[in-house]
């Protein structure tokens, strides 16, 4: 494995320098820092962004309307839901930030495979708002009234079509994932954020001011039920079995709170209130605090249930439009840490601290990075990551363990260096079991969604996954403990490692 890794940063060094030579927008002239392994790159945030964007629209793109779930395009290939949506996000961000003119036809495409919506649809919530989002990205970017036509009626599913079927039990003020609380009862912020932001956004489209109006009364709602009683951070799920509502602590989506703090940020600027501007901001600094590593740079936990998108667009959004300093600080910082994990076809793992992925990358993984470089590339683009080979001397350890059963199995690791990457298989027990839970030095992380390796839909395991990345800020001696989550009933735990990479 470690010959693996040296190999795949050698591959990406001479592709990397071989793209750079043939694009003409992107300037060739420090390329060699890459190609010859400098531990001083001069390599541009404009340049990774441009790398990104081919990865995003040659490997993740099919050409016909559709995205690659993952890279090699082993997994499906689709133009619905979060992970599909999250892309097209991406691809909206270039072009809002640089107006590149290979991204229209690309949403024309889009626009003419997504799905318009009817009453047959109703049977989750979530797909249609992460849905309506994307449509109003394509209008926003072709015009074509097709793309605003199913934008409305994939919000308006949630909305009015089948109100009868989510806005139910004790809380109805919050949408149930499943219709009539099929799954165990579960409301999920997925749904109730994006319905949000569609709102917004359809507002910012139509000026109809019923939309406004929606997203008010939701955020309001979503405020009442998600957020966390011990910092302004959002869980993603609410437990309603219709006696009375119950959130689950701590699971701290990347997404749920990305679109939290957009759609503060947004209904400042829309109605004038400012309260709403300083919710994004208490969340947002919340985010920079408590989801980040040793280092300050922001740490995703593995599950394919989430997308970091959003979170990038909430970021930028108070770094440009609102001048929130921190916000920028935050966006540039994962810029420089995710240089280092680009994987030799310009793709991006979820860990923005971590090494280059070996092992094939979803589209729910690789949708933080690419826009995280589009966004530094807006903000700075002649700068520069602080280190982008920090891996490069990483050792790998093999160390086959699994979680031993029962409230007190533990796999625990120790080791002397300042960076570590856990390795293993994605989807090898289906989609369920997880939620392992990670303690840093003796100190149980924040963030309660843990390594959740079995959330995953496509058709088979996925080797050479990066489950978890964490650096410190210099040498030391380290624990990191990995044990089922007390909160969840017993035996609901996964975890199963290949080994470990080492920085020392």
């Amino acid at each position: 494995m470690v010959v693996k890794l040296k190999y795949a940063l050698a591959v990406f060094a001479g592709l990397f320098a071989a793209y750079l030579s043939v694009t003409p927008s992107v300037p060739y002239a420090h390329a060699v820092d890459i190609a010859g392994k400098s531990p001083r790159s001069r390599i541009t945030y404009q340049q990774y962004a441009a790398s990104a964007f081919q990865a995003l629209i040659s490997r993740y793109y099919t050409g016909s309307g559709t995205w690659n779930m993952c890279v090699p395009a082993t997994c499906s290939q689709r133009n619905l839901d979060w992970g599909s949506d999250s892309l097209t996000y991406a691809l909206y961000l270039r072009w809002q930030f640089t107006g590149d003119r290979t991204v229209p036809p690309i949403m024309q495409a889009l626009t003419s495979t997504a799905r318009l919506y009817s009453a047959a649809n109703g049977g989750w919530s979530d797909g249609p708002e992460w849905d309506a989002v994307a449509d109003v990205r394509e209008y926003q970017v072709t015009g074509d009234a097709v793309a605003l036509q199913k934008a409305e009626a994939a919000f308006a599913l949630v909305d009015s079509t089948d109100v009868s079927r989510f806005a139910l039990g004790a809380c109805p003020g919050i949408d149930y994932q499943r219709a009539y609380g099929a799954g165990g009862g579960i409301k999920t912020l997925e749904t109730d954020s994006n319905y949000i932001k569609a709102a917004l956004l359809l507002y910012q489209v139509t000026r109809n001011p019923s939309y406004l109006a929606k997203a008010e009364v939701k955020y309001q709602a979503a405020r009442r039920y998600f957020l966390s009683p011990g910092a302004p951070l959002y869980t993603a799920h609410v437990l309603d079995r219709g006696g009375q509502c119950d959130q689950v602590r701590g699971l701290f989506f990347a997404s749920v709170n990305g679109n939290m703090i957009w759609a503060g940020a947004t209904l400042a600027s829309d109605t004038g209130t400012a309260r709403y501007l300083m919710q994004a901001v208490a969340t947002a600094k919340a985010v920079g605090r408590v989801l980040s590593d040793g280092t300050g740079v922001f740490t995703d936990l593995q599950t394919e249930a989430d997308v970091v998108e959003p979170l990038v667009e909430g970021m930028y959004l108070l770094a440009t439009a609102d001048r929130e300093k921190f916000a920028r600080n935050w966006l540039i910082a994962a810029a420089s840490a995710a240089a280092a994990e680009r994987a030799p076809d310009g793709a991006y793992g979820r860990f923005f601290n971590g090494p280059p992925q070996a092992g094939p990358i979803t589209a729910w993984q690789a949708n933080g990075g690419i826009a995280i470089m589009i966004a530094a590339a807006k903000l700075d683009p002649i700068g520069v990551p602080a280190d982008p080979w920090f891996w490069r001397h990483a050792v790998f350890v093999p160390d086959d363990r699994s979680l031993p059963p029962g409230p007190r199995g533990a796999v625990r690791l120790s080791l002397t260096g300042q960076a570590i990457a856990i390795t293993g298989y994605l989807g090898e027990q289906g989609s369920k079991p997880g939620h392992a839970r990670i303690l840093i030095d003796g100190r149980p992380m924040t963030n309660r969604v843990g390594i959740w390796q079995g959330k995953f839909s496509g058709p088979q395991a996925l080797p050479d996954q990066v489950l978890f990345a964490w650096r410190w800020p210099a040498d030391g001696t380290h624990r990191v403990t990995i044990t089922a989550d007390p909160g969840r009933p017993p035996g609901s735990t996964y975890f199963h490692m290949t080994g470990y990479y080492i920085v020392r």
